[in-house]
């Protein structure tokens, strides 16, 4: 599944979702997104209880499964387990803490990283594909320097699995994270606030043209 982004390239996209970046009914939104054909969704939302989360996570997944895009529970390990949704993403901590028995249940293990050393560490505790950053200048990152492409390009050299890069991420720059190494991007707010439907097929630089973005924990 990919999201265009360059004239002449498919990149691979994971969409990260922000409810309170949404300005419509937050399913219909979601609807939306998925309707992009981004390779995954995360559903980050870790500010709800947990029983909050599980309620929303129901309705998002049974939308993943129509749709064709894989799901990916944010945080709450137990309640993707509940659920029995076998893609998770975590912060580095939590997968330190996750036990053998819980990384059997999964198939897919996500895991943010921020450092070299948590990447090999996320790699040989399970970790299935990794989110690095933050690479660019970010809006939600005010005064915090970026890690730049090098580091993208120390964390895909030293790790085997997967990396996508996020933070500052624009049609202009996506391309600099593949040429480093990574395998594809992921994006918040160009998803969270997209307004119109767009054929898979079609090229749609205005997804993108909003320089605010994110970084994942």
């Amino acid at each position: 599944m990919i999201m265009y982004m360059c004239e002449d390239e498919e990149i691979p996209c994971i969409a990260i979702t922000n409810r309170h970046l949404v300005e419509r009914n937050y399913l219909e939104q979601i609807k939306r997104v998925m309707k992009q054909n981004p390779e995954s969704l995360i559903l980050r939302e870790k500010d709800l209880s947990a029983k909050e989360y599980e309620e929303l996570a129901e309705q998002v997944t049974a939308m993943g499964e129509k749709y064709g895009i894989p799901v990916f529970l944010h945080f709450y390990v137990d309640v993707a387990k509940g659920l029995g949704v076998p893609n998770i993403h975590v912060p580095f901590w939590i997968l330190q803490k996750m036990t053998r028995e819980e990384k059997k249940f999964f198939q897919q293990i996500g895991v943010s990283v921020h450092s070299v050393q948590e990447a090999k560490e996320a790699q040989k505790l399970g970790a299935s594909r990794l989110i690095a950053g933050h690479i660019f200048e970010t809006s939600c990152k005010p005064g915090l320097p970026s890690r730049g492409l090098d580091f993208l390009n120390s964390v895909c050299e030293n790790v085997t699995i997967p990396v996508y890069a996020i933070g500052g991420i624009t049609h202009k720059n996506a391309r600099e994270c593949i040429l480093a190494g990574a395998k594809g991007v992921c994006m918040m707010s160009k998803f969270m606030k997209i307004g119109n439907f767009i054929n898979k097929d079609v090229h749609n630089p205005p997804l993108f043209t909003d320089t605010n973005s994110t970084t994942l924990k």
